[in-house]
């Protein structure tokens, strides 16, 4: 009766282990699908992250290139405004310059 025991025992571990071992394996299966999953999920956060950044970055640069057109712009007609801000003085006084250049050239110091 013994050795019925021993092998109805031995019988029991091996029941129990090859449990064990379905338990382990299932355990690892899942584990393994929750990661593919968390890596999935990952990934879609990352691609939306860079789209979002992307977007923002092309609408900083559409903004900024537009209004780059608009300071030319700008910057051209002020330009033009001192250009004849500067002609029209130079105008007004280039007849006092040319007669004090003649004043002082023409002028002998003894």
């Amino acid at each position: 009766m013994d050795s019925m025991k021993g092998q109805g025992g031995i019988q029991m571990l091996l029941t129990a282990e090859q449990e064990a071992q379905q338990i382990i394996s299932s355990a690892k299966n899942l584990k393994l699908a929750r990661l593919k999953q968390a890596k999935e999920e990952a990934e879609r956060d990352v691609k939306l992250y860079q789209s979002n950044m992307e977007a923002a970055y092309q609408k900083k640069v559409s903004e900024t290139s537009g209004s780059s057109g608009s300071n030319v712009k700008r910057l051209d007609e002020e330009t033009a405004i001192k250009i004849q801000s500067l002609t029209e003085s130079a105008n007004r006084v280039s007849s006092d310059v040319v007669a004090m250049l003649i004043k002082h050239v023409t002028t002998v110091k003894a």
